[in-house]
């Protein structure tokens, strides 16, 4: 019977090896506040590896997540009341595969490029098509 415990800033992964007749836990990639081990006639390990950092930066711009707003509100015809932001999901606004054809679509009209349908197959938020527009325009 064995139990274990832990804290963590962000995640905790743990993978257990036999090494020499005993036991190594190894907590990987994020820091550890604090942990608990208990097991009978057993002896645990831990090694801490660096914390990693990353920095993601696709946020497209405000202007063009509002001019996608706009198109998606003209092309799904939604009533000016209705708040439609960079979160918004194409499934919640109503748009089905057709509608979201279309859209892009327009899209490409709007903003004078042309997407690969790859590209947009995991498209379901305003945000994920003006991040991907803006990478586009970057390209060109």
């Amino acid at each position: 019977m064995a139990s274990i415990s832990a804290t963590s800033t962000v995640c905790l992964k743990s993978s257990a090896r036999s090494v020499s007749g005993s036991d190594q836990a190894t907590w990987a990639p994020f820091r550890i506040r604090s942990v608990s081990l208990a097991r009978q006639r057993e002896s645990f390990f831990l090694r801490q590896a660096p914390v990693l950092r990353f920095q993601i930066s696709c946020k497209a711009k405000p202007e063009t997540v509002e001019k996608v707003c706009t198109v998606v509100k003209k092309q799904l015809a939604i009533p000016d009341g209705t708040p439609v932001t960079a979160e918004s999901a194409f499934d919640v606004l109503g748009a089905d595969s057709l509608d979201t054809v279309e859209l892009m679509i327009g899209l490409e009209e709007e903003f004078g490029i042309s997407m690969d349908e790859d590209k947009t197959e995991n498209i379901e938020t305003i945000q994920d098509v003006a991040d991907l527009i803006e990478n586009i325009m970057a390209k060109n």
